[in-house]
């Protein structure tokens, strides 16, 4: 394949996947802020689960930044 139409490709899945992911962490960072607002006493619990979701969000745009990498670089 063309080097061109390669690079295209993972600008475009960084793109997509980086957008998704700051779209999906603020959707759930909002909703999270709504229940420790009605339910102070939980907001420890939920505080740590936002964190680790958060984490496994951001480990996904982490691959498919490695993956876009790899493409532009090996290919």
């Amino acid at each position: 394949m063309e080097k061109s139409l390669i690079a295209l490709a993972a600008a475009l899945a960084i793109g997509a996947v980086g957008s998704i992911a700051a779209y999906a962490i603020s959707k759930m960072a909002g909703k999270a802020f709504d229940s420790m607002a009605r339910q102070p006493e939980v907001a420890s619990r939920v505080q740590t689960s936002l964190t680790i979701a958060i984490v496994f969000i951001e480990t996904c745009a982490i691959y498919a930044l490695v993956v876009s990498l790899l493409l532009v670089f090996v290919f």
